[in-house]
């Protein structure tokens, strides 16, 4: 932790811009206060937080050392930006923007920035991650040669007509809110190799319909004419090294919901819930006769979003990489290009320099 108080601020008063602040009070972080175009959303959080507030995020960045930066992904880079050219620290939600274009600016700003950058990969910080990796590093898995990976919501469409069903936006639907979570970590898992290669198809089947039973929407519903994003996605990716990872995302499908990942190694393999923690390793042996096991782990829960901030605030401390780099954060959102390529025209995309960094 810093051994003085990080002076921070909050880019974006929704509930993702709650949701961190809760966790700043754990953090030797010093809350300066929040940033929002909306007067009405900059009056709720100075009653709930008794902080200043601020209508323009140059004001605000005059009195801060950090920011977390959660508003929605189409102005990531205005934001971003004016922080990196002042050194000021980032914290910055995922996706790194809402197009590649935007993503590569940012990244070229960050790397002549003299500010730490982390960017918004908390389920890395899972603890079933967290063991899962030491499994790898210390050889117990083999060779990682590949992940499936699964986020799938039955009922989980965000009301339409809000920013995350209008692609100018969010740069799109499932694919780019919650594939950027299990590409990531898919990636973080093997050990980020370069991306060669991407097949996939984005649909929607669901947000655009008038007819049909949204359970578990969230928000006011617009209708299916404020819906023109994906709300599921299949895709795989071809990795240096003949590493793979097979990719099922959804807000809504008919199936039952999953969140589980499985890792594949080349001596054992390990699946996890995302969202439980649960795990467990399988592997073969011939020790006392042949035999399979399957070994059930207890994780404790944990907070990954106050974990991920800690790991944000050391990295000021020791002024080293946050764990989640810009470069990591620039591969993903090629990634997801990519399968938005593929999927226009139905064909395998090359991705040239992904990853490459």
């Amino acid at each position: 932790m810093p051994s003085t108080p990080v002076r921070t601020g909050i880019v974006g008063l929704g509930n993702i811009g709650h949701h961190h602040v809760e966790r700043l009070v754990e953090q030797n972080a010093t809350l300066v206060g929040g940033m929002d175009v909306s007067a009405e959303a900059r009056q709720q959080f100075a009653r709930r937080y008794d902080v200043d507030v601020y209508e323009d995020h140059h004001a605000l960045y005059d009195d801060v050392d950090a920011v977390i930066i959660t508003t929605p992904n189409r102005f990531h880079e205005e934001y971003a930006i004016d922080a990196f050219e002042r050194n000021i620290h980032v914290l910055l939600e995922k996706p790194l923007a809402h197009t590649v274009e935007s993503a590569e600016r940012i990244a070229a700003t960050a790397a002549d920035s003299d500010g730490v950058c982390m960017v918004g990969f908390n389920n890395r910080f899972l603890n079933a991650v967290k063991l899962i990796t030491d499994r790898i590093e210390r050889g117990e898995l083999g060779d990682i040669t590949h992940i499936e990976a699964n986020y799938v919501r039955r009922r989980g469409v965000p009301g339409r007509g809000s920013w995350f069903t209008r692609r100018e936006i969010s740069g799109g639907g499932a694919l780019i809110d919650l594939g950027v979570h299990a590409i990531d970590l898919s990636l973080y898992l093997l050990g980020y190799p370069d991306a060669e290669e991407v097949s996939g198809i984005t649909r929607s089947e669901f947000g655009s319909r008038e007819d049909y039973t949204y359970l578990e929407m969230w928000g006011e519903d617009a209708g299916p004419e404020a819906f023109d994003v994906d709300d599921s996605a299949s895709a795989f990716i071809r990795c240096a090294g003949d590493r793979t990872v097979s990719l099922e995302v959804a807000w809504a499908t008919n199936r039952p919901p999953t969140h589980e990942f499985v890792v594949r190694g080349t001596e054992a393999a390990a699946t996890f819930d995302l969202l439980s923690g649960d795990l467990s390793i399988h592997s073969a042996s011939a020790d006392g006769t042949d035999h399979l096991a399957d070994t059930t782990i207890e994780t404790r829960e944990n907070d990954t979003h106050a974990d991920e901030q800690a790991a944000f605030f050391d990295a000021i401390a020791e002024g080293g990489d946050a764990g989640s780099s810009v470069a990591e954060a620039l591969t993903v959102q090629r990634i997801v290009d990519g399968i938005y390529r593929s999927s226009e025209t139905g064909r395998a995309v090359t991705l040239d320099g992904a990853g490459k960094h």
